[in-house]
């Protein structure tokens, strides 16, 4: 199942003409473009799907909708790794690592 699911943004930057951002989404770390909303800034949440954030979202929302998709285990679907069905390493890169 492909799921749109709200992150925050952690940084922007200018890659080769688009515009990318470091997203969480309840710790899970992933790569996203922001072509789509063009004015999103660090902070800020949007809905993501299939790597592209479509939708700003605030904050309070976006917070309820992961952790029901946390809940239900949607989170794990959607960003686990098949091999490491249970391990945090199939979530994507941790906060630390998307820091480093």
């Amino acid at each position: 199942m492909c799921l749109a699911v709200p992150g925050r943004v952690l940084d922007i930057e200018d890659r080769d003409g688009t515009r990318m951002a470091t997203v969480e989404f309840g710790g899970v770390v992933k790569e996203v473009c922001l072509e789509y909303l063009p004015d999103l800034r660090v902070g800020e949440y949007a809905v993501v799907h299939v790597g592209f954030a479509l939708q700003r979202l605030d904050e309070e929302s976006a917070r309820r909708t992961l952790e029901l998709f946390e809940n239900l285990g949607l989170l794990q679907e959607e960003f686990g790794d098949p091999d490491e069905p249970d391990g945090p390493e199939g979530f994507g890169r941790s906060r630390e690592e998307a820091r480093r």
